[in-house]
């Protein structure tokens, strides 16, 4: 029995519904910590990984980062380039909470604002981790197909298939 794949126009719908929400996620995030410069800085300090002379940086770049990426995906404008950028940004935070569990440090990563240190049990790094790989597949999925509804890649003409893939026939017949 063949296996009957999603229509074209499906895809397009998932698409954009991840594409929203990855938006979202990184629009909330960036933020929050946006909103709370101090507070960033000590949960980027909390992690332990950075040299003093960079923690400021990063604290101050990372929420400006994320709100751009956000607002670049929700527009749907180089859809596959900023998943890109933030498959690459998801993997650092995978990376840098599953550091900080590898060490035994005891730390609120600072996502959803707040950050620094907790109390020893307070800490929850395997739910930070398997929410990282959600957005993680978000980011994978708009990097192999960008197409979406609603995009200014769609209004530009970017992320067109060679074919139409509505009717099988090469575009323009």
């Amino acid at each position: 029995m063949p296996v009957r794949r999603p229509s074209p126009k499906a895809l397009d719908i998932i698409g954009t519904l991840v594409r929203l929400g990855l938006a979202a996620m990184w629009l909330i995030y960036g933020a929050v910590k946006f909103s709370d410069p101090g507070q960033t800085y000590v949960a980027v300090r909390a992690f332990d990984i950075l040299p003093g002379s960079l923690v400021g940086f990063v604290a101050t770049t990372m929420p400006l980062l994320e709100l751009v990426v956000g607002v670049v995906v929700l527009a749907g404008l180089a859809t596959r380039f900023a998943a890109a950028v933030s498959v690459l940004m998801l993997l650092a935070f995978i990376a840098a909470i599953a550091q900080a569990w590898a060490r035994g440090l005891t730390i609120d990563c600072g996502c959803l604002g707040g950050g620094g240190q907790v109390a020893a049990g307070q800490t929850e790094y395997p739910q930070e981790i398997l929410r990282d790989v959600g957005y993680l597949l978000l980011a994978g999925w708009l990097t192999v197909r960008p197409r979406t509804l609603f995009s200014l890649d769609g209004w530009l003409g970017w992320n067109r298939p060679a074919r139409d893939e509505y009717s099988g026939e090469p575009e323009g017949t």
